[in-house]
């Protein structure tokens, strides 16, 4: 019968995997690190704040697809205070940690990480009812967004929990990983693999979507207005998606490719060389949506000008900038008259 260790310190699991980049992040360095890391995680707290806030004030936003792209903003928060708890707990601190406490430093990463990928998952099903019906914006209720935004988390904490619950290699000591001492090489390919093949789903999902209301514009395009605002269009918010998924791709697939090689025990790969490094990778990733957001949606862009402008003056906007406030927060008739003009026309 194996023996666990659960109230051992991290430092013997460390030990006994070898892992020595926790003694490298110590002195002058982990200052740095501190430093420039709480830097980043504010403007990850105040970018994604302000997407939240954005879609919170502007009736424009008010549609499932805003709901969702909010829901995503939160992830990122949430990624932000992971990543904070995370430098707090690293260093000489890592070793001095208990097995639950370091638990919860890895499953707020992973619940950030499935809690994103929930959401792009669920933000591809709404586009895909979008599209199906060729609207700008699928009929989901409200209802149905807040119970789909509810699962979205319960499902992320679960995942993150597993390790926890038991799928470790605290009672079995040969099968621990080097990257996660007390996470069982099995998981790690399990977990890497799953999101992996998720991810590679999405891309191939997100392309047949993109291509096919790209077909359908060109082949309805003769028929409709030269009036209606093309920066409206249900491709405009597929490209936004599709951009906010590659970066996404990007940013994380080299962390897992990591971890599933030390899943397969690869002990020539040295794995702990780039660790860190793909680790900062997947931290730039929460600060990379708002900043596609300001790029690729101008209303979007507009409503952040007019939050930050709003800040600038104390609260008090000039009587220029409170027309233009107003003109984002409520949609004008012609604007309203447009869209409803295309959905008649794309749907005839």
């Amino acid at each position: 019968m194996n023996e666990c260790h659960y109230e051992k310190k991290m430092e013997f699991f460390y030990n006994h995997s070898n892992s020595k980049t926790e003694d490298d992040w110590s002195g002058a360095r982990l200052i740095i690190i501190l430093v420039f890391g709480s830097i980043f995680c504010f403007f990850i707290f105040l970018s994604n704040a302000m997407v939240i806030a954005a879609v919170i004030t502007n009736k424009r936003f008010h549609f499932p697809f805003y709901y969702l792209l909010a829901n995503l903003a939160a992830s990122d928060f949430f990624a932000g205070i992971a990543y904070v708890y995370l430098m707090f707990n690293t260093g000489p601190v890592s070793k001095t940690l208990t097995v639950h406490r370091w638990f919860l430093r890895q499953g707020l990463l992973d619940t950030s990480l499935s809690a994103s990928l929930a959401n792009l998952l669920v933000i591809a099903l709404e586009r895909y009812i979008s599209v199906m019906k060729m609207t700008l914006h699928s009929n989901l209720t409200k209802r149905r967004v807040t119970v789909l935004i509810i699962m979205v988390w319960a499902v992320s904490i679960f995942l993150a929990a597993v390790p926890s619950l038991g799928w470790n290699c605290i009672c079995s000591l040969d099968d621990c990983s080097i990257l996660a001492p007390i996470y069982s090489r099995s998981y790690l390919v399990f977990w890497s693999v799953s999101n992996l093949l998720i991810f590679f789903i999405m891309v191939v999902a997100y392309m047949r979507i993109y291509m096919y209301v790209k077909k359908k514009i060109i082949v309805l395009s003769p028929h409709t207005k030269g009036s209606i605002s093309r920066k409206r269009t249900p491709i405009k918010l597929i490209k936004t998606v599709m951009t906010v998924l590659g970066v996404f791709v990007i940013c994380w697939t080299p962390g897992l490719v990591i971890l599933l090689l030390d899943g397969l025990h690869c002990s020539s790969c040295r794995l702990l060389d780039v660790k860190q490094w793909f680790l900062q990778l997947a931290m730039l990733n929460s600060i990379m949506n708002p900043v596609i957001y300001s790029y690729k949606d101008q209303e979007m862009r507009n409503t952040f000008k007019n939050m930050i402008s709003c800040v600038r003056n104390g609260g008090r906007t000039s009587s220029t900038n409170s027309r233009v406030l107003s003109c984002s927060i409520e949609p004008s008739p012609s604007t309203e008259e447009s869209c409803i003009s295309f959905h008649k026309e794309v749907k005839a």
